[in-house]
């Protein structure tokens, strides 16, 4: 039986296993059974410091394998964990703080100096948590967990309570609170570890930030409910993650692409290490390429299966099994219970196969709405589906294409143009290895795309050689106006390639002619 509170996800593990490994990094090792006293020390630490079911309890970390502790002794006290980004700058913390109402920020070590500058700014939190914290509404964090009763008293949940508030990016405005609940979050966490066949056996690698979706729901929560290991690196380091798959016998990998790219581009290192053990991965937060499902299999004989999903929509709504049906190219089938359709412009008209949507979803898992946004939430989901803004297409075997975001979607001279489309086919050239397709204000045309392109290593190419290639294989009035060679494309703080940073590049570049 599942649990009724996400805090209490690796209860059946914590039964049946408890001494088996749940997290671990470096040489610190935590049992199921670490875990969940720890947890417990979480919850009534919190309790000590005033903090009732449904407050928000801000989490400043880098990858920290305290993370988990926190987040689970949250979430079991019935108070909402609200993961922090700490790509974000201190202004955008500050306002997350503030518009969240926490009143408690818990910090690890590397983040304690910044949390203490948030404390004084952000208005509301009555006290910081943090190693080495001292003074009025301070306390160390490890003092603070000695001093919690053990064995914190367990309480129900409704499933429509919510457990979880992370912010949007805020790439369009402000950024916004999601609002997920904790039945939502269990359903979708056991539809992924049986998308993904996790069990006791699996030792998941997580390079990503812990606060993303990607690591939380494509390995954390999964293989925590599954009973298996969590291995987690303080970053990503493409030739750290080949260390780390040789010394602890990793199996499982969660990502995206553009950390995968650098991954399989450290050829020396992938010769040097046993990477044998790895049986599977996961991509999600961004397309695929063809080429890159097919290099990887190559290099380490295993699986990428895709993925589609965002914060508000399940995550995961979209996914690719690890045996049986799946598509290369796709971000897979709808789950069971998950609901899908890919609707026009009117927002309700489905469009027919084989042609351009916006993916709308309903599924157990979709967040409540947005925090203290009542006009965003009305306007997002309507009659229990959620309006996404990403542009998919679907086959007649029910599999998902991802095109880009709405917002991505250029009007060149009248004629629909999307990034991945014209990404996917500079692709096929044999010299290309990674490429990012921007809008670009035109005088005549509206907008027109720009590339930035990064060649492979043994194979250089020009900008006018790219241009041909594209006008003799793909329509004329989607060509790049300009191709701009890099010899990396910039990465966001979730490992995604920064589309945004580019865009504002690519304008630039424009301006000065």
């Amino acid at each position: 039986m599942l649990p009724d509170n996400l805090g209490y996800l690796f209860d059946a593990p914590l039964r049946l296993a408890p001494s088996s490994p749940a997290l671990i990094q470096g040489d610190r090792v935590l049992s199921y059974q670490e875990l969940d006293a720890r947890a417990d020390w979480v919850a009534g630490g919190l309790r000590g410091l005033g903090v009732e079911p449904g407050d928000r309890v801000a989490l400043l970390f880098s990858n920290d394998w305290r993370f988990a502790e926190v987040l689970f002794g949250t979430m079991r006290l019935g108070a909402v964990a609200v993961p922090l980004n700490i790509r974000m700058g201190d202004e955008a913390l500050a306002y997350v703080l503030s518009d969240a109402e926490a009143q408690v920020l818990i910090a690890n070590e590397e983040q304690a100096g910044r949390a203490e500058r948030l404390t004084a700014s952000a208005a509301g939190i009555r006290h910081l948590v943090a190693p080495h914290a001292a003074g009025p509404g301070r306390r160390d964090y490890d003092a603070w967990l000695a001093a919690a009763p053990p064995g914190f008293p367990r309480a129900s949940s409704r499933p429509e309570d919510v457990c979880l508030m992370p912010y949007t990016s805020g790439s369009t405005g402000k950024p916004k609170g999601v609002l997920l609940t904790h039945a939502g979050q269990v359903w979708n966490a056991d539809v992924i570890r049986k998308a993904i066949q996790a069990d006791d056996s699996e030792r998941a690698l997580v390079a990503v930030p812990l606060y993303h979706k990607n690591a939380m729901i494509g390995a954390v929560k999964p293989f925590l409910l599954a009973g298996g290991a969590v291995v987690v690196l303080p970053g990503f380091d493409p030739l750290e993650v080949i260390r780390a798959i040789e010394r602890y016998r990793v199996t499982y990998l969660t990502g995206v692409p553009a950390m995968y790219r650098r991954i399989l581009g450290e050829r020396e290192a992938l010769a040097r290490h046993d990477v044998s053990s790895l049986r599977f991965a996961l991509c999600g937060s961004a397309e695929v390429p063809e080429d890159l499902l097919e290099e990887f299999h190559r290099v380490f004989g295993a699986e990428m299966a895709e993925s589609y999903g965002l914060t508000e929509g399940g995550p995961v709504p979209l996914v690719n099994t690890r045996w049986g049906l799946k598509r290369r190219g796709s971000c897979g089938r709808a789950f069971p219970g998950c609901d899908v359709k890919l609707v026009g412009h009117d927002g309700s008209t489905e469009v027919p196969v084989g042609e351009v949507g916006e993916l709308v979803t309903r599924n157990p898992g979709l967040a409540a709405g947005y925090w203290k946004l009542p006009q965003v939430t009305a306007r997002r989901f309507r009659d229990g589906w959620l309006s996404t803004g990403d542009l998919l297409r679907r086959d007649a075997d029910g599999f998902y294409y991802f095109v880009g975001r709405q917002d991505d979607q250029m009007n060149v001279g009248g004629e629909n143009v999307y990034p991945k489309e014209v990404e996917d086919l500079l692709l096929r050239h044999p010299a290309v290895q990674e490429v990012c397709v921007v809008s670009v204000p035109h005088s005549e045309k509206g907008e027109v795309p720009w590339a930035f392109v990064v060649h492979r290593q043994d194979l250089a190419v020009s900008e006018e050689e790219l241009r041909q290639f594209f006008l003799k294989h793909g329509a004329p009035y989607a060509h790049p106006r300009r191709i701009v060679i890099l010899d990396a494309l910039p990465l966001g703080g979730t490992g995604k390639v920064d589309r945004e940073g580019l865009k504002a590049r690519a304008r630039a570049l424009a301006e000065a002619g």
